[in-house]
């Protein structure tokens, strides 16, 4: 198990709400960036993210917060439980309680904009819906697309963090998978001629200005001749 809380955004926005801690002590806590933590503050970060309170979740100690307010470097530790009872494994889809079916399409588009690596398979696993509203939400098709508002499913209490990492783990192992196996694109030509390709040699002065002595002497003697007969008449 994790030294950290199960639904870490939640559990923040809660600390942040009723708590004097610092945004250091929550970001270690909670395994966020202190960053991350003063845009919750802010609103700019899990806007609509509802607390999760960790005192009555068993993940945190009145006495633990209360340490953290009075020493700003307190780090703050997570309450071990007491029991640990193995998670029985899950068939078939995921179960969604009925007053919480309404904020599925909101986490399917948190999904869809936040984690384009994961499938609609593995969405419609983890959200316990289906590939055709997933498809909606994704074409912007569904009926009540004008309204949906992007939301963290941990937040809505559709799945816990430790699902959903896993998934983004899974699919992200995947994707890296595919770009490995995806065959590189073969180098092209090489300009640089090869030894068989080679340009060939420009003829020497010596070659190109041979001369045939056979040729020449045979002209001379030529002349020889012509020029005894015409002596002779």
């Amino acid at each position: 198990m994790a030294d950290r809380p199960l639904m870490p955004i939640a559990t923040a926005v809660w600390l942040i709400d009723n708590t004097s801690l610092s945004f250091d002590q929550i970001a270690d806590f909670c395994g966020l960036h202190p960053l991350q933590v003063k845009g919750i503050a802010d609103g700019d970060v899990a806007a609509g993210v509802r607390g999760i309170d960790p005192i009555t979740n068993h993940q945190l100690s009145r006495e633990e917060i209360e340490k953290g307010e009075a020493d700003d470097a307190y780090k703050l530790k997570l309450s071990r439980p007491k029991t640990v009872v193995a998670e029985r494994p899950r068939k078939g889809p995921r179960y969604t309680p009925v007053s919480k079916r309404q904020n599925r399409p909101d986490a399917i588009a948190w999904m869809v904009r936040n984690h384009p690596e994961i499938s609609d398979a593995q969405i419609a696993k983890l959200l316990g819906t289906t590939k055709t509203t997933i498809q909606s939400v994704r074409d912007r098709t569904h009926w009540n697309s004008a309204n949906l508002e992007p939301r963290d499913p941990v937040g809505l209490g559709l799945c816990t963090q430790i699902d959903l990492d896993a998934v983004v783990r899974k699919a992200a192992a995947k994707r890296a998978k595919m770009m490995k196996d995806q065959p590189q694109p073969e180098a092209g030509p090489s300009l640089e001629p090869t030894q068989d390709q080679a340009p060939a040699a420009p003829e020497t002065e010596e070659e190109e200005k041979k001369i045939d002595l056979e040729r020449v002497f045979a002209d001379f003697g030529g002349g020889e001749d012509e020029s005894g007969d015409e002596n002779k008449e």
